[in-house]
């Protein structure tokens, strides 16, 4: 089970920065000025440029206790169970606000400090547990005895205002969990590594292996279509027959964007059964629904063409989030803000997103507060599911390392993690599927004895290069080599993690159709489920590969649950057995 934050020691700040916050505050006494947050040294992906103006503008966050959060965490569990009277009793939004919003001692008082500095704030998320500023940078210092400065990430140039610790009153710590962005200096999300190459979409169907009294054309092993996945993983290609209040939500971000004519191509090409079947958009933090066909996103295409593609008649909401947003963290945050607020009928039931971050890039108060949001939504009913990255054990992206770095939010307990596989019958997709052990979430009890079994089975591999009581991801994987997409008018064969999200969160959707059809409420946070002995008997495990990075062969996928491809495969009709259908 996850925790809640630790926080970290606090330290006084010299005297001499503690005598006044400001002129008003002066008639308040708060005690004295204790750090909250701060960073042992600039991270390397960052430059210190300059002095910022100090009447340059910026907004923080500010979130609050929360009035029962280990309670919720409970709760989720508990609903989320299939061995639990509560399996199934989803909270509505008004039962998560019970757990969320902060005590009211706790918003006096946060209110009481910034009415003493002249500010009102504003609230940002549903429970009122996120209040919003935005104030002159001069301000900001004294506020929080802080020393904003530019700093700047150097791969992208993205310019940032942060500040390397900031302080809050000793009468204000237990009220306040963090102020953001201040000392998270998050890299820019990049388009996931999708590798890219063109493609004959002429279909050679010579040849075939039998699979489960199943036809999987040869050709599917170098170019995977909607059609072999509905052979390899069973999905049917009926379609749903109760999608009013069942909806497949695709995040996007960083202004990629879902282009119409693509989708058509595709579905001519792949589905020409669902000729005519598109998807709705949704946009926020300033984003935008660009259908030129020259702007299209290729993460974009290929999230929507294997969910509208593969999710028969399921609807499907394309949420675009734009570059506008504060919380830190690229808007992964303010999706679930924005998901909260939407009436119960019009919101997903599951949600697919193929970004992410190294877990290592976050300050460890954003990364559970990111794990806490998600949460949420598995406690109202909805399944969060994540691409699980594509650096082997060297993150989302393959990059220099020296320990293993997991993904965000990957080593999250309340997401699904998906990893990749490649070629008929599966394996581990070797060059890319990213998989280990958080070092921020404690392995939760669900796959506490699968986690043991596969640390037993490596004894002493790695000793000292990951955290062997960590999280363990992926949960589960699905195909992510050779996959067919329309991208800008042309046939793409493309790979990776971004694939195997959407694919296994279609899947999901499908299972909730049926599962609506037979009055019963929809599956919600997934994982309890997964990794029960009745839902583990849903996958077919995958026993070869490996995801190498930082100069290691990485972990290896082996039979049972392993950091590579986690418990294996789906088979859709072994998900619905699983659920009683």
């Amino acid at each position: 089970m996850t925790s809640t934050l630790a926080m970290r020691p606090a330290f006084l700040l010299p005297l001499a920065a503690i005598s006044k916050i400001g002129s008003a505050s002066s008639t308040v006494d708060l005690g004295p000025m204790i750090v909250h947050e701060s960073v042992a040294a600039l991270p390397t992906a960052f430059a210190h440029v300059s002095a910022v103006s100090p009447d340059e503008e910026i907004t923080l966050r500010i979130a609050l206790a929360q009035s029962d959060i280990v309670g919720l965490q409970d709760r989720t569990y508990a609903v989320s169970d299939p061995a639990n009277a509560l399996y199934g009793q989803h909270l509505t939004t008004e039962g998560v606000a019970e757990f969320v919003r902060p005590p009211p001692a706790a918003s006096s008082a946060v209110f009481t400090w910034l009415a003493a500095h002249g500010l009102t704030p504003t609230s940002v998320s549903p429970f009122n547990d996120i209040l919003q500023v935005t104030l002159p940078v001069r301000e900001a210092n004294a506020l929080l005895a802080a020393d904003f400065r530019t700093f700047t990430h150097v791969a992208s140039g993205t310019r940032s205002v942060r500040t390397l610790s900031y302080a809050v009153p000793a009468a204000m710590q237990a009220h306040i969990r963090f102020v953001h962005p201040t000392v998270a200096f998050v890299p820019p999300l990049r388009v996931p590594g999708v590798a890219v190459v063109k493609a004959n979409h002429t279909r050679r169907s010579e040849g075939v292996e039998r699979r489960a009294s199943v036809a999987i054309p040869a050709s599917c092993a170098f170019d995977t279509n909607p059609s072999c996945l509905q052979a390899v993983f069973g999905i049917p290609s009926a379609k749903a027959n109760h999608s009013a209040s069942n909806v497949l939500g695709v995040a996007g971000y960083i202004d990629q964007f879902a282009n119409i004519a693509d989708l058509t191509r595709f579905l001519a090409n792949t589905r020409p059964d669902l000729a005519g079947s598109t998807f709705s958009v949704q946009t926020m933090d300033g984003g935008a629904n660009d259908q030129d066909v020259f702007n299209a996103g290729i993460e974009a295409d290929l999230d929507i063409q294997y969910t509208v593609g593969v999710a028969s008649g399921v609807p499907v909401s394309f949420i675009s989030v734009g570059d506008d947003s504060q919380d830190g963290i690229s808007g992964f945050i303010d999706i679930v803000n924005s998901i909260l607020k939407t009436p119960a009928a019009q919101r997903p039931t599951v949600l697919t997103t193929s970004y992410g971050f190294n877990e290592q890039d976050l300050p460890e108060s954003l990364a559970v507060a990111v794990c806490n949001a998600y949460m949420q939504l598995g406690a109202v009913g909805i399944s969060a599911i994540f691409a699980s990255g594509d650096g082997g054990v060297g993150g989302v992206q393959p990059t220099t390392c020296t320990n293993f770095v997991p993904s965000a939010p990957g080593g999250c307990p309340f997401i699904t993690s998906v990893g990749g596989t490649t070629n008929v019958p599966p394996h581990a997709a070797s060059l890319f599927s990213s998989g280990g052990f958080s070092n921020y979430f404690p392995t939760p009890n669900y796959q506490a004895a699968d986690v043991a079994a596969y640390l037993g089975s490596i004894g002493t591999l790695y000793e000292g290069l990951y955290n062997k009581s960590g999280r363990g991801f992926p949960d589960v994987s699905a195909a992510s080599h050779n996959i067919e997409i329309v991208w800008q008018g042309s046939v793409n064969l493309v790979d990776g993690t971004s694939c195997a999200s959407p694919i296994f969160a279609s899947m999901i959707a499908l299972v909730n159709d049926r599962l609506l059809a037979a009055g019963k409420p929809v599956l919600g946070f997934l994982n309890p489920f997964l990794y029960s002995t009745t839902g583990r008997t849903s996958f077919t495990d995958v026993t070869s590969g490996h995801n190498p990075g930082c100069n290691t062969d990485g972990f290896s996928a082996t039979t049972g649950w392993d950091p590579v491809t986690g418990l294996g495969t789906p088979n859709f009709d072994g998900l619905l057995k699983a659920v009683g259908l």
